[in-house]
């Protein structure tokens, strides 16, 4: 088990195979059906497909992904929380989505924060971007919570749906758009 981080509460770490039935559970959740989307996993062999593809690919690829979020006490997971390079992106974004009995307890700030500190201080990004539906406030307050500052609404390319784009500077580097 590959831990990337810890908070006072969570560890954050690398997903493996073993997770596919909490994966399953996850991306089958309503809410992220309707925020994120159906990725088609209807078994646990698509969840395992769906974790070999997507964050261990990131993994191996990048070196950073969606990571599964445990509470360092009785280590259940919680959900997920990352970062994700995106070809649709000129930088990489943040992502989480947390099952709905574990929300609402400051999980996904408290994981998403780590995150922001990951990517400044280990990956030394310059800057790191999120995504979420207009519709979506408490992705949009959260956001907005660990330091990205709304930028615009968009449509990206390859998508229909309206997109507001969120960004937090680390360098002095110029902001993506104008």
């Amino acid at each position: 088990m590959t831990i990337i981080t810890r908070t006072e509460r969570l560890i954050l770490r690398e997903f493996n195979l073993s997770d596919a039935p909490f994966i399953l559970t996850l991306v089958n959740d309503p809410d992220w059906l309707n925020n994120i989307g159906d990725r088609h996993v209807h078994s646990i062999a698509d969840a395992e497909q769906f974790l070999q593809r997507g964050p261990m690919a990131s993994y191996a690829q990048h070196g950073f992904g969606l990571f599964a979020v445990e509470h360092q006490q009785g280590h259940s997971l919680l959900g997920m929380c990352g970062l994700i390079r995106r070809d649709s992106l000129p930088a990489v974004d943040i992502g989480y989505a947390f099952l709905p009995a574990h929300r609402g307890h400051g999980y996904a700030r408290e994981a998403a924060q780590a995150m922001v500190g990951f990517a400044r201080d280990t990956l030394k990004l310059s800057r790191l971007l999120g995504i979420t539906s207009p519709d979506n406030q408490p992705s949009c307050r959260l956001l907005e919570a660990i330091g990205l500052s709304y930028q615009q609404d968009l449509v990206l390319p390859g998508e229909d749906e309206l997109t507001s784009l969120y960004e937090i500077e680390f360098g002095s580097y110029p902001p993506i758009m104008s």
